[in-house]
């Protein structure tokens, strides 16, 4: 009964995004072991081991519709008793807590402290050190009775922030903080309202992020569209949604900073560039392969292309002949990951611990694809930067494991972030868990 009670509010999550609705669904009713692997550079779960290297560019993209669409959400077990995610040679991956209500974005605070947001019991948690067995030593409710919280930031930049921001669905709060503190020492400060969400109203993508630039003078808030692939002209839904807008700190200023981007769930501030990155969901129901999602750089009045275009000036059939003037604008993003991974939230690596090559590299949280035959995502990848603020393009898998051989998935990798020591955290809404990732050497 409870898993029959998991699958209908699937369903009824993908319903309220519009999803359903998709031309060409189609219920995947098949065994993974007899379907073949996909051809480079696509993959699936069942290619997938720590260390395994990524490169898809707008070359390889098939046409749209190349296979059907499917509906091929996820069934989630509980763990199996031999099941652990694998991490690289050298690594070791250890349950830092467990038994939490759907752990969402994680954020690192100055002073060691891992805010968490539980998003749907409306609340964020604060977990502190770490037992010689890798598990928190303490954790305490920072706040609670907020709508489906998500990002979380600290402000102003630094050791010494004055106030903890956090993302609800419909609006920007704020509270007051002090270094070390467990529990919001004031209540909600209203900083700005945004285009309202959350899929108990059905009202689209609800998940908001926040990044601070690094001077403290901007604020950037994610917001994902409505819809999958609606046309915006004259809906109003869609008003300032799949944007990322800009404020003062204060709320003030609010002005759209670059638009086109469906859902970029994870946005981050490099702190080798300055520059606004963002872990973006493209649209479904265009086929198995089609389109990637992607993680980029964000340019100050980027267009990067959706409902309209993908990947730079690919067409959207179902928007045929449709500003036929925004084709040259369409921006194409950095890092193509596989089609219907969703990526969810980013970091940048800053810690001291895993070795020198990974310094400065993102580790980003892929929760897993409904909308392809055979499953991809639920990992953890790794974009190298070598060190220069730019990708060359490719991504490697980093933390795999979330899915058993018969293709029954148990977790569903959700925030990443580094903690004080170097290691690296991940937050899994599959298994209600955070994993800890350090390394301990060849």
């Amino acid at each position: 009964m409870k898993k029959r009670s998991l699958r209908i509010l699937f369903v009824l999550l993908l319903a309220s995004l519009g999803v359903l609705l998709i031309p060409r669904l189609r219920p995947a009713f098949r065994s993974d072991r007899s379907i073949p692997l996909p051809a480079a550079p696509f993959s699936d779960y069942r290619q997938q081991q720590p260390g395994v290297k990524h490169r898809i560019t707008v070359g390889d993209l098939p046409e749209p519709f190349a296979t059907d669409s499917v509906y091929n959400g996820p069934d989630l077990v509980s763990r199996p008793a031999d099941a652990w995610p694998k991490a690289p040679a050298g690594f070791r991956v250890e349950l830092y807590a467990g038994g939490l209500d759907n752990p969402r974005l994680m954020r690192t605070a100055p002073n060691g402290d891992l805010f968490l947001a539980e998003s749907h019991s409306g609340q964020i948690i604060v977990f502190r050190g770490v037992s010689s067995q890798g598990e928190a030593l303490q954790d305490a409710v920072f706040a609670k009775g907020l709508k489906q919280p998500f990002g979380i930031a600290f402000y102003p930049p630094g050791s010494d922030p004055q106030w903890v921001y956090v993302g609800n669905t419909d609006s920007v709060v704020r509270f007051p903080y002090q270094r070390g503190d467990l529990r919001a020492r004031g209540d909600a400060q209203k900083i700005a309202d945004l285009p309202g969400g959350g899929f108990v109203r059905g009202g689209g993508h609800w998940t908001r992020d926040i990044a601070f630039s690094r001077d403290g003078k901007k604020m950037w808030v994610s917001v994902g569209s409505y819809s999958n692939a609606d046309d915006t002209d004259g809906n109003r839904s869609e008003l300032e949604r799949a944007d990322i807008l800009q404020f003062s700190p204060d709320g003030s200023g609010r002005r759209v900073f670059a638009s086109g981007i469906r859902n970029a769930v994870g946005i981050a501030t490099s702190s080798q560039t300055g520059e606004l990155w963002a872990s973006v969901n493209e649209r479904d129901g265009l086929g198995d392969n089609l389109p990637p999602d992607y993680i980029t750089h964000v340019e100050e009045g980027g267009f990067y292309g959706w409902p309209w275009y993908y990947m730079g000036g690919h067409q959207d059939p179902r928007l045929k002949d449709k500003h036929p003037d925004l084709r040259t604008r369409a921006i194409v993003p950095d890092i193509l990951l596989q089609p219907h991974n969703a990526s969810l939230e980013m970091t940048f690596y800053q810690g001291q611990q895993f070795p020198k090559e990974y310094a400065g590299d993102i580790f980003a949280a892929e929760h897993g694809s409904w909308n392809k035959r055979v499953r991809t995502g639920y990992e953890v990848i790794r974009v190298p930067l070598q060190q220069q603020g730019r990708a060359p393009g490719g991504y490697e898998d980093f933390l795999t494991g979330f899915v058993t051989p018969e293709g029954n998935v148990w977790g569903r990798p959700v925030g990443v972030t580094v903690a004080a020591d170097g290691s690296l955290m991940v937050s899994d809404d599959g298994s209600n868990s955070i994993w800890r990732i350090s390394y301990v050497g060849k």
